[in-house]
């Protein structure tokens, strides 16, 4: 998953976006339906959504978000460790949006009958964004205050609520219950990207 995330290079070439893109932006994006990991364990980052509680991720997402301001705090965050992975500082945005995004769809879980969910494309939200030139004091407090804002809207779903529905674009169906444990993998493998 490391190399997962990324900037497109067809739209792109190998043009520098700007003097903090220190490499090509050749990552390839990620076109993976990651749903199995609500099924098995992560073989890359030993997380297993499939035996995680829903009620136990607010938790978890608490101690995940808690963990980013030291990684934000090393030096040269912006740097990328080689052409096709993302830095530092780009998972960390990446992560901060996932918070947000999924704070948003809970909402509308909540709120309406099976909604079906904007798409989100990541990639191009990176470039759009600039994840890369964001200050990373910036990023750290955004993404602790978007992953509180989604642990405490997840600790107010009632026990009638959890089989509640919402669904992907590409058809992909959850309850609240699945999105909570889906949810999850994502920054808990993220900080283990950072941290290898």
């Amino acid at each position: 998953m490391a190399a997962m995330h990324g900037m497109l290079a067809r739209f792109h070439g190998s043009r520098k976006l700007s003097s903090a893109y220190a490499v090509d932006m050749v990552i390839v994006p990620d076109t993976k339906n990651w749903t199995w990991v609500l099924e098995r364990m992560c073989p890359e980052c030993g997380f297993d959504s499939s035996s995680t509680a829903a009620v136990d991720v607010p938790r978890l997402t608490r101690e995940n978000a808690a963990a980013w301001p030291a990684v934000l705090a090393r030096p040269n965050v912006a740097e990328r460790p080689d052409a096709e992975t993302w830095s530092t500082l780009e998972y960390s945005a990446h992560v901060r949006d996932v918070f947000r995004i999924f704070r948003t769809r809970l909402a509308l879980m909540l709120a309406e009958d099976d909604p079906a969910f904007e798409n989100w494309d990541q990639d191009a939200t990176a470039i759009a964004e600039r994840y890369n030139e964001q200050d990373p004091a910036v990023v750290s407090a955004e993404l602790r205050a978007a992953g509180e804002a989604f642990a405490a809207l997840l600790e107010q779903v009632g026990d009638d609520q959890w089989q509640r529905t919402g669904r992907r674009g590409d058809g992909s169906v959850f309850t609240i219950d699945t999105l909570a444990r889906y949810f999850i993998h994502d920054p808990v493998h993220h900080l283990y990207d950072v941290n290898r």
